[in-house]
């Protein structure tokens, strides 16, 4: 069964204010000995592939970012815990200097984000400027195993139209420097700022995709491998393919919904692949076009079918998900919780729309993040 590992990204906030505060730095200094300690006691998976002493808390682009890593699970029970664990870990850790910790992807209320002290954060903001200043955005990134680069880019020429709907599934940041966007995922459109981010045209094979991206760090516009924005991508570090579409999500069950679905969908590329199916090709001006609508919508309007790039009720598009995952998802055992879990979202709202309920209920945005953050600790 193939591994599924999650990233999320963590706003600092003041408990009272909501506003959030760059003390990125002080909390993973108060974290590294509890992390150390609970680390070096945990038995590792055999087929884990992270280095067991890496630390699980890290430092992101701004001071008021935390992002903390899980290790690879096969079992999405094991995942939920993890990531309920480390939530609450870092909202602990937080917690000792009088702050929270709100699983939210942009920042309700203004904020002048500071950019963490780092050599790689410092050419950034020297390179690309407002667009690295403005970028307090927290996502979900999950790395799913792959046998080969061959087979992982295989993967990423054929998940491409399906990644939409998870930007809708995911949703969770409608406002911007205390306005409403109109969007369900206003992240999206701010990390779609980096000119090296996005959906990608068909690579046809590992040796093509290398290609390609040694052509793009070449430009000197990126730093780095690791500056690859693209929406799926061959991790760097891992032997894994990293789906990095998601908004950090409100619910913890919601990230473990995306990571399942990530996983299915993976499988069921790979399948297709070894068995001579061909990718569906849409190229990507009509990727892009399905993920602004995702990112409008949510699950609140009409999404793009990924099969057929026309407008569809939203319910319409996630029901296809489902069933083009279906086998993949039986054979894992994760049809019945993925499936609840699609149709509680529909039926209840995203983040998105429970952080517009409550504003209205509460009448403000500083009220609203604190909830939100007691949300966070709580699941």
């Amino acid at each position: 069964m193939r591994t599924v590992g999650v990233e999320e990204e963590l706003l600092l906030v003041d408990r009272e204010s909501g506003e959030p505060r760059a003390l990125s730095s002080a909390v993973l200094a108060r974290a590294a000995k509890d992390i150390a300690e609970t680390s070096g006691g945990a038995e590792r998976q055999a087929n884990d592939y992270r280095d067991p002493e890496e630390e699980t808390f890290e430092k992101e682009l701004t001071g008021q970012q935390l992002e903390f890593a899980t290790q690879p699970r096969t079992s999405m029970d094991d995942l939920m815990q993890e990531v309920v664990r480390w939530r609450s870990e870092a909202a602990r850790h937080a917690g000792d200097l009088g702050a929270g910790v709100a699983a939210l992807a942009t920042s309700p209320l203004p904020v002048s984000p500071s950019i963490n002290v780092g050599k790689r954060y410092q050419w950034m903001e020297e390179q690309f400027g407002l667009t690295t200043q403005e970028q307090l955005t927290c996502g979900c990134h999950v790395h799913v195993s792959v046998e080969s680069d061959e087979e992982g880019v295989a993967v990423i020429d054929r998940i491409g139209p399906w990644l939409p709907v998870l930007v809708a599934l995911s949703s969770n940041s409608p406002f911007w420097h205390g306005n409403d966007t109109l969007y369900s995922s206003y992240r999206s459109r701010v990390w779609g700022r980096w000119p090296m981010s996005g959906p990608t045209d068909l690579f046809g094979s590992a040796e093509r995709y290398e290609e390609r991206v040694s052509a793009m760090v070449a430009t000197g516009v990126l730093r780095d491998r690791g500056m690859v924005y693209f929406d799926a991508r061959l991790s760097h570090r891992y032997p894994t393919v990293e789906i990095r579409v998601a908004d950090v999500c409100l619910d913890a069950s919601t990230t473990v919904l995306v990571a399942t679905l990530a996983r299915a969908l993976v499988e069921t590329a790979a399948r297709e692949w070894k068995a001579g199916r061909p990718p569906l090709g849409h190229g990507v001006s009509l990727l892009r076009l399905a993920g602004w609508r995702a990112a409008r919508s949510g699950l609140d309007d009409a999404l793009l079918h990924p099969v057929t790039m026309r407008p569809v009720p939203c319910e319409e598009a996630v029901t296809a998900l489902l069933d083009h995952v279906r086998d993949a998802l039986e054979e894992t055992g994760d049809l019945d919780m993925a499936r609840k879990t699609a149709m509680n979202l529909l039926e209840h709202g995203t983040g998105a729309r429970v952080q517009r309920e409550l504003l209205e209920r509460t009448g403000s945005l500083g009220a609203m993040v604190a909830e939100c953050a007691r949300r966070t600790q709580a699941t």
